[in-house]
């Protein structure tokens, strides 16, 4: 069985979204704009075009995460997985990639629910997905087969 699913980060998009418009507002109405505030606006759309989406695949008995276009990725293989439990992360984690030392790697680009995955090695990664429950199961599915 394939997984495939991709999450769209809205509350990223949205967000870096109002500032881009708010640097063009201001770039319009005023007809100059500090060197500073181009490179705010070039990093943040780098950041939009890596961070907005994630995606989640299972294939090749691997599972593959990456953010917007790829660049950013991890591949797991599925027989490094020894555990798998749905978690729900604080508020406090934020999106993107996070690392809480010594306990986790987090990757999220939207809500709070997440698949936490258990390795063989003791480390644990946790990806941010708006159904667990499907991902789970997949995991599931594909590590039985």
């Amino acid at each position: 069985m394939q997984y495939h699913h991709r999450q769209v980060g809205t509350v990223i998009i949205s967000v870096v979204g109002i500032v881009l418009v708010f640097f063009l507002i201001r770039y319009l109405t005023i007809e100059s704009i500090q060197p500073a505030e181009v490179w705010a606006g070039v990093i943040l759309l780098v950041a939009l075009c890596l961070f907005a989406s994630l995606t989640v695949e299972i294939k090749d008995r691997t599972i593959i995460c990456y953010f917007g276009p790829g660049l950013i990725r991890r591949t797991i293989a599925l027989s490094d997985i020894r555990e798998v439990r749905p978690v729900r992360n604080s508020w406090f984690l934020g999106w993107g990639i996070r690392w809480m030392p010594g306990r986790y790697w987090l990757w999220n680009v939207s809500g709070f629910e997440a698949v936490e995955l258990t390795l063989t090695n003791g480390k644990q990664f946790r990806i941010g997905t708006d159904e667990p429950d499907s991902l789970i199961q997949a995991i599931q599915i594909n590590k039985a087969a």
